[in-house]
């Protein structure tokens, strides 16, 4: 066995005694090793291999199979432009806490600096964002190199997983192998290379990984932490975004919860908790004294404004906060049991019936935004069991603000650095984690996301014939362009001659004929009626069912919904 073959070979089989269940691939000359690893893995079914043609859009799976699984999900490439593509995933890992593993294959250091093909510096490559970064030494030789192979491998997944260093993320190996990247005896077996039996056994007994590399992570970062010296019997309101992977499942009882859609909290927040906080800054309603940080919440300026507020005490959680914290949080650590005054309380729910009622009857009403009476009605209509990943942009938003919080769903977005990319690329990978999770159980997958989006990462929708195919409905949003941007201060009037344009970008794209070319079956929803008939499709692959709507009037329907709530306040 060459060294290349062996090196790739231990580093795989390290992987699977490390907890990895799922690998993602993309083709390339210096990766060949990996990839023979890999598919020999899959073929013995030690791990499930998916191979995508695009390097963007595999680092997105990778990322979705982690976002749901809360396991490492390494993704392997080729060297130069190809890792460099992995960027954006590795960013979103970085500030969601999500266990990706960059594992780039790279030209032995003496090609790198003299114009070798493919060849840039790989190392660095994703500045800061990794929680741990290693570049491994070319194997010379095939015996006797195993534990520090091993070694390296165990370490970078304990640090993906958060169980080294306390916070999951995104951990990059670089791989220089040197030729022959061939194996010249594919029968060969580890046992071959003569040294696996030093390796010392994991926890659970089986062979081969180091004691603390084993899965899961520890779940209870409140266990250690110190009391938050807040006062419980205060107006105290619990805000919730995202959490990392692995992150406990919430803070104790006793107040009003305001949660994002994709935090652990939402099934039991409060429906119109973000019209309620603007209410609270516009006097209509008595706005807290103090504030519970629950994870990262990033959807809502109202939010930013009350956490920002130097009037609100804000803590935090331990072990739910993301990549950063706001600068007001004045500590991080094990909350009381809340018990905030009754009054202050009765106001908050009478206020939830009122803006839920009058938001009902606001959402009914012609001109009314597709996107939120569309929120409303998929959270309504998914089957119990589903998951759901939420598109950055409207979509997300359009959720939070309409629909109304519900059991048995797992919710998902990409909420780390909220960029449209990869979307329709972590929603096959969650939908692939979720049905594995299910145990054979019925356990669709589900996405609302806007047209720019799934155009986007269309490659995301190539999958070869002996791909694993996700049991995956996406619901798109097609208003031809950015509807978010009419939302926005450039959407205003006075701006109207630049935004179609620059903000707008129509792209006249006809969703049925790019499914039609791509082999996903699709189905148009022009009545919301329609919609769970739509979705009542299950089975193996991706479907697409587009929803037609337009952009002009949709800063006029908001606007007329948030006066609807602000009167009823009134």
């Amino acid at each position: 066995m060459n060294p290349s073959t062996a090196q790739a070979q231990v580093l795989v089989d390290e992987l699977v005694r490390c907890g990895v269940t799922e690998a993602v691939l993309c083709p390339g000359s210096r990766n060949a090793p990996l990839s023979f690893a890999l598919h020999r893995a899959d073929a013995a079914g030690r791990l499930r291999l998916h191979v995508r043609i695009d390097e963007r859009t595999a680092a997105f799976l990778a990322l979705g199979l982690a976002l749901r699984s809360g396991r490492a999900v390494p993704v392997a490439c080729t060297s130069g432009t190809a890792a460099a593509n992995l960027h954006p995933a590795v960013l979103e890992a970085a500030y969601a806490g999500v266990p990706l593993l960059a594992l780039t294959a790279d030209r032995p250091p003496e090609l790198v600096g003299t114009g070798a093909n493919q060849t840039v510096l790989q190392p660095g490559l994703f500045g800061d964002a990794p929680r741990l970064e290693l570049s491994l030494g070319v194997a010379r030789r095939a015996a006797g190199q195993q534990a520090g192979w091993r070694a390296s491998v165990a370490k970078a997944v304990a640090v993906a997983v958060g169980r080294v260093g306390g916070r999951p993320g995104p951990v990059h190996v670089n791989v220089p192998f040197a030729e022959p990247l061939m194996p010249d005896d594919p029968a060969a077996d580890l046992a071959d290379l003569g040294d696996s039996a030093n390796w010392p056994e994991s926890l659970d007994g089986r062979p081969g990984s180091a004691p603390w590399t084993v899965f899961p992570p520890p779940l209870d970062a409140q266990r250690d932490a110190p009391p938050l010296p807040l006062d419980p019997d205060l107006p105290t309101l619990v805000v919730a975004g995202g959490v990392p992977t692995g992150a406990i499942p919430g803070p104790p009882a006793g107040a009003p919860v305001v949660a994002e859609p994709n935090s652990p909290l939402w099934p039991g927040a409060l429906r119109t908790g973000p019209w309620l906080v603007d209410a609270a800054a516009d006097g209509q309603l008595p706005g807290p004294a103090q504030v519970l940080l629950h994870g990262r919440p990033t959807l809502h300026r109202s939010i930013a404004r009350l956490l920002a507020d130097d009037q609100v005490a804000v803590y935090a959680v331990a072990g739910t906060v993301g990549a950063e914290l706001p600068p007001s949080v004045r500590a991080v650590g094990r909350p009381p049991r809340l018990r905030p005054p009754p009054d202050w309380c009765a106001r908050w729910s009478a206020a939830e019936q009122l803006v839920g009622d009058a938001l009902d009857k606001a959402l009914a009403e012609p001109g009314a935004p597709t996107g939120q009476r569309l929120a409303a009605a998929l959270i309504t209509a998914l089957p119990p069991g589903a998951l759901l990943l939420l598109g950055s942009s409207n979509p997300v938003r359009d959720v939070s603000l309409a629909a109304r919080p519900r059991t048995g769903l797992t919710v998902l977005a990409n909420r780390g650095v909220a960029g449209i990319d990869g979307t329709v690329s972590t929603s096959t990978g969650a939908a692939l984690a979720h049905a594995s999770a299910a145990g054979g159980r019925a356990a669709p997958g589900y996405a609302l996301i806007g047209d720019l989006t799934v155009l986007h990462d269309l490659t995301g929708l190539v999958l070869g014939p002996d791909e694993p195919r996700p049991d995956l409905t996406l619901v798109v949003l097609n208003d031809e362009g950015g509807g978010i941007f009419s939302l926005l201060e450039q959407g205003a009037p006075e701006h109207a001659a630049s935004f179609e344009r620059v903000f707008g970008t129509p792209h006249r794209v006809r969703l049925d004929a790019v499914c039609a070319g791509l082999g996903v079956a699709y189905r148009r929803v022009d009545d919301l009626s329609a919609l769970p008939d739509a979705l009542g499709g299950v089975g193996d692959g991706v479907r697409l069912v587009e929803v037609p709507a337009s952009r002009k009037g949709l800063r006029e329907g908001h606007a007329a919904v948030r006066a609807a709530v602000q009167a009823a306040l009134s």
